[in-house]
């Protein structure tokens, strides 16, 4: 089977959104918390984290605009902080329904069975439940001409994260953590493990 640019760009609108979406394969899963200047929270899921850089400690994260409700970017916009919150197996369902369109200033974190948890002074709020949570400050935001998507950097400058997940040499392990993955936007996977290996170097 071979897709060509004229057969992509021939798909129906859903179709063509699930098969592009889902083409890259696993990817990180996070719940997005924010809130804004009235103290209002919000909660997002999101697959579109990734790793920049570690020192300092970058991470990036799209924002595509796809809709009018952009409660989470304008809240990071106002506050400058936001947190990433790993998704475990038994919430994955109530995970998913965080990214209902719900009306712009209602809060999901309640309806959708999540507590909210803060360290003061931190103002974003995180998710009690998961057992990684990084909080991150807005570095910069960079605008991509090409489809009006945003890409926001962020620092990492919190992680709370349950005990025995790390080992001795930093690597955090998100089989221990529970960790859930994401193919496309509504398949959700639990992983295993197949090993760790030596640093790799030509022979």
């Amino acid at each position: 089977m071979n897709f060509n640019q004229s057969h992509i760009s021939a798909m129906e609108k859903r179709y063509r959104t699930t098969f592009i979406n889902s083409l890259p394969g696993y990817r990180s899963l996070h719940m997005l918390g924010t809130v804004n200047k009235e103290g209002i929270s919000n909660l997002g899921l999101f697959n579109s984290v990734f790793h920049i850089g570690a020192n300092p400690p970058f991470l990036g994260m799209v924002f595509r605009p796809d809709g009018n409700d952009h409660d989470s970017l304008d809240n990071i916009i106002q506050t400058k902080e936001y947190t990433l919150n790993n998704v475990l197996p038994e919430w994955f369902k109530q995970a998913h329904q965080t990214s209902a369109r719900f009306p712009s200033g209602l809060s999901e974190f309640e309806p959708c069975g999540f507590k909210e948890f803060y360290l003061d002074p931190f103002k974003a709020p995180f998710v009690e439940q998961a057992s990684i949570k990084i909080g991150l400050e807005l570095r910069e935001i960079i605008d991509v001409s090409l489809n009006n998507s945003k890409i926001l950097i962020g620092e990492i400058v919190h992680v709370l994260m349950d005990d025995g997940i790390v080992a001795s040499d930093g690597y955090v392990d998100h089989i221990k953590a529970g960790t859930v993955t994401v193919s496309g936007l509504d398949s959700y996977f639990t992983t295993e493990h197949l090993g760790r290996l030596a640093y790799a170097k030509f022979v």
